[in-house]
This record gives C-alpha cells, structure tokens and sequence, in this order.
C-alpha cells in the first residue's frame, strides 16, 4: 500500500493491561485500535458522535476484517493509519498498523460502515460531504 493514500494516521502505545499472558497485545484490543483511530478521524474532519446522534445519524460497523501480521508487545509505539472509499451506502476503512521503530506493518484492517438516519438504514449528505476530499476512488 503507498503511503501517499492515507488520509489520516495517529500513534498511540501499548499499555501493560492490553497484553495477555504471552506478552502480546490481546487481539481483542486491536479493534479499540482501529475504532479509536477512525473516532479521531471523524473529530479532525469536524464531526462529533454526540452531535451526529442529535441530528439522527448514527454511524454503525457493519463488517470488519483483521489481518494480524506482527504482534504489538507492551511499550511498543505504533502508527495506526487509514484511506477509505464509498461503496454503495457503505464507507469502507482500510486501515493498517504499523510498529514505529521499524516500520514493520502489524496489522491489515478493512472496516465497513453505514449510517442509520433517523432510524433507518441510508445514505448520509453530511457524512457524503465531509469524507468527499477523502475518498479513494475505486480505480485506485
């Protein structure tokens, strides 16, 4: 994947508590990962769950695919970065982590989205307008 598709990235560091008894990061821990990244995306574009949820939209996981490739252990520093396309009424995150000191990816997401409006599943204009400068297009 060229980096030059990555509309958004953040670093974080593993914490202790998010280790299992191996030593690696638990792999449950990795969907926090991914979601707290794609929550700060939105912030940075200016979009607030709370305010969404006010208005009726409601963003919602439909299907997420993990693949692990390097584990994170405690005290690791890592890069969460994403790009995403519009497929249908579906907004697709790709979104791939990987360790700071050597660059090694940890691991392959793919996160599917869709917005329910006023109770119902659809498209959203807010959402179509404020990711329009972000999405890949499908020839990518």
């Amino acid at each position: 994947m060229m980096a030059e598709k990555y509309v958004y990235e953040l670093e974080m560091k593993v914490r202790d508590y998010e280790c299992d008894l191996q030593g690696i990061v638990n792999n449950a821990n990795y969907q926090h990962y991914l979601e707290h990244t794609r929550h700060e995306f939105l912030t940075s574009v200016g979009l607030s769950f709370a305010a969404l949820h006010e208005q009726g939209v409601d963003p919602v996981v439909a299907r997420i695919s993990m693949a692990f490739k390097t584990p994170l252990k405690s005290g690791d520093e890592f890069v969460s970065k994403l790009y995403m396309k519009k497929e249908g009424i579906r907004y697709v995150f790709y979104q791939d982590i990987f360790r700071k000191r050597d660059g090694r990816v940890v691991l392959k997401g793919v996160v599917e989205a869709v917005c329910v409006v006023g109770g119902r599943l659809g498209a959203s204009t807010l959402f179509d307008r404020v990711f329009a400068p972000y999405l890949s297009s499908s020839a990518d």
